[in-house]
This record gives structure tokens, sequence and C-alpha cells, in this order.
């Protein structure tokens, strides 16, 4: 059975999916299977493995209605199985609103397929929603990627208390791997003071941090991760490190 991993934060611009592609390729580059999951009606990781959402016909709304997941899944060229977003996406609260069990309708559909991946990495909505209350209850670990800056820090509480109670009422297999520091430039006292302050006051594990780079904005252009437009970066060569440490810990 394959690892449910949500990378989730309400909070836009955080790099979130950047994590999400690249440590899904840095975990196919360690030999695992890996499904992406774009749950985000931008369908920006879904635009990052090289397909373009305006092109696709069907997507993860698709299987939300009653799609088979399998017929949905894409292949990138980075070895990294796709489940892509479209834009109607953003009518997945309305659609699962009135659904009987609706906070499982993903973690359903990905039991169809979970016994053909090692990992399914899920890159959830900025939002605090249905879709992202599903994305936390079919997972068995959550990673929040957090920009080091100040008004990062505005809602990440909120996030932890949405965790706490979905662990309690409808997952509880569910473990915050920990703050993942993201957009990190270790020049700048603020940043340095950010990244000190994370441990204290959540009191989760804060991992390696994740540095600035302008390598990141450039993958996306020709539908790669970093670890394949820009190998030996600094930033391939942290979220290969990331991966490692995910492996460890499972």
């Amino acid at each position: 059975m394959a690892r449910i991993l949500a990378l989730a934060n309400q909070k836009g611009g955080v790099a979130k999916t950047t994590s999400a592609v690249n440590l899904a390729a840095a975990l196919v580059e360690s030999g695992q299977r890996v499904l992406l999951v774009d749950l985000d009606a931008q369908a920006c990781a879904t635009f990052c493995l090289g397909w373009d959402p305006e092109d696709l016909e069907l997507g993860a709304m698709d299987v939300l209605r009653g799609a088979a997941i399998a017929e949905v899944i894409l292949k990138t060229a980075d070895g990294v199985d796709l489940l892509p977003a479209r834009i109607d996406l953003a009518g997945a609260d309305q659609l699962l609103a009135t659904r009987s069990g609706r906070e499982f309708v993903v973690r359903d559909a990905l039991a169809a397929v979970a016994n053909d991946y090692d990992w399914i990495v899920i890159d959830c909505s900025p939002s605090l929603g249905i879709i992202t209350i599903n994305a936390l209850a079919a997972a068995d670990d959550v990673i929040i990627p957090l920009q080091c800056e100040t008004l990062s820090h505005r809602g990440v509480g909120q996030l932890m208390e949405t965790i706490t109670d979905v662990k309690r009422l409808i997952n509880p297999r569910l473990r915050v791997l920990g703050i993942l520091p993201t957009l990190y430039d270790g020049r700048t006292a603020h940043a340095k003071a950010v990244l000190n302050d994370l441990g204290p006051r959540y009191k989760v594990e804060v991992l390696a941090p994740i540095t600035r780079s302008i390598r990141f904005a450039e993958a996306p252009a020709v539908g790669r991760s970093i670890l394949a437009t820009s190998p030996k970066s600094k930033g391939a060569v942290e979220y290969r490190a990331l991966a490692k440490v995910i492996l460890r810990k499972n």
C-alpha cells in the first residue's frame, strides 16, 4: 500500500507546489513508485510536470464525480505519475458539500491505485475547504511548507488546529512530519530569525530549509522538475536530502 503524503498550507505563495513536484521527483530518483495528485484548481503541479491543463479532457474533478482514477492518471517525463487538475476543480467544495461521507471521497478514490505506488504525494489547494480536509483525511503524513517571512506565519496556527481536529475526528493515523521552510535566504537576519522561531512556536519538527533560487522558476517553463533541469543545483540537492529524510522516517 502506498504511503500518502499531503503538502498543505492555506496561504498561497509558499512554494507548496514546487515542493510537491520536486519531492515527488526526488522520491522517483530514489527508486520509489510515485503518484502526484494535483488538488489545486490553479493546476500548477500539472503544468510544472509538462501538461497544459487547458488541453486535458479529464482531471481530478472527474475522479471526484466518479470516473475511474486509472483512466485519468498521466505519465510525466520525470517518471512521476500524475493525477492532473483543471480549472473545474474550483467547484470541488460545492460538489462535495452535500455528499454523504464527503470527507472520504479522495481517500476512497486513491484506494483503487494504492497498491500500484510506494508514495502518493498530494498538492493541496491553498485553502481549508472540503477538498483540503479530504486530502488530510486520506493522508498518513502532512508537511507544511512555510516561507521564511513573518507574514507566512499567519494562519499556520489555524492549519495546525485543523490537522488536530482531522486526526481526532476522522483520521487518527495522520502525522505531521514537520514544517518545511522554503524560499530561504540565509544571508538575512530576518530569515534566520523566522527559521529559529518555527520550532518553539508550533512544537513540531522543522525540516532542513529549501534555499531561494531562480532555478525553481526556470524548471516549469520546460515542464520538468529542478532535478531534471538543474540536477546539481542547491535546490535539487536539498529536495533529494528531504526525500531521504522522509524515506528514513517511514
